[in-house]
């Protein structure tokens, strides 16, 4: 796994979900000064939810931007000693399969997939971070997951 590849992907996911969250904020506020949006009786609340619809999307777009800056602090190539924050992690399951995750300083459950395989983002305050912060290569974690116990092992730390 190329480390660098898995920033350019994410660094391309966050900036898709910017530009998503721009034009829905953009169709809002048009929707909500449409002259259609305007209220025909005391009781046509119309307007009023389009307002509260383009102030929601706004926000997305605030918290995108700080997604975007967050990440930007995270992204380094050097190889750390123990899983944190922008670290790349291989764990293999007691089957044998592996899952690789990029602990990141939000937006966790954001999917990148790099040609056959999967790299999902995690945090630290996730479950799974939890159990993975300071764990090195070659140590193993017990981790609990809708009422299963399963065994995890550190197969390379990028």
């Amino acid at each position: 796994m190329n480390k660098h590849h898995v920033i350019e992907h994410l660094k391309f996911a966050l900036e898709c979900k910017l530009q998503e969250a721009q034009q829905a904020a953009n169709s809002a506020r048009a929707d909500a000064i449409h002259e259609q949006s305007a209220a025909e009786t005391q009781y046509d609340s119309l307007s009023i939810e389009s307002g509260y619809l383009a102030e929601g999307q706004s926000e997305r777009v605030d918290q995108a931007y700080q997604a975007i800056h967050a990440f930007a602090s995270t992204y380094t190539l050097s190889c750390p000693s123990a899983i944190q924050v922008g670290a790349l992690v291989e764990l293999a399951d007691e089957q044998d399969t592996h899952h690789w995750f990029y602990i990141g300083p939000g937006e966790g459950g954001l999917k990148l997939t790099l040609g056959t395989t999967q790299v999902m983002v995690i945090t630290l305050a996730s479950p799974l971070g939890q159990a993975l912060q300071g764990l090195d290569v070659g140590e193993e974690v017990e981790f609990h997951f809708n009422g299963k116990t399963q065994w995890l092992e550190v197969i390379s730390l990028l």
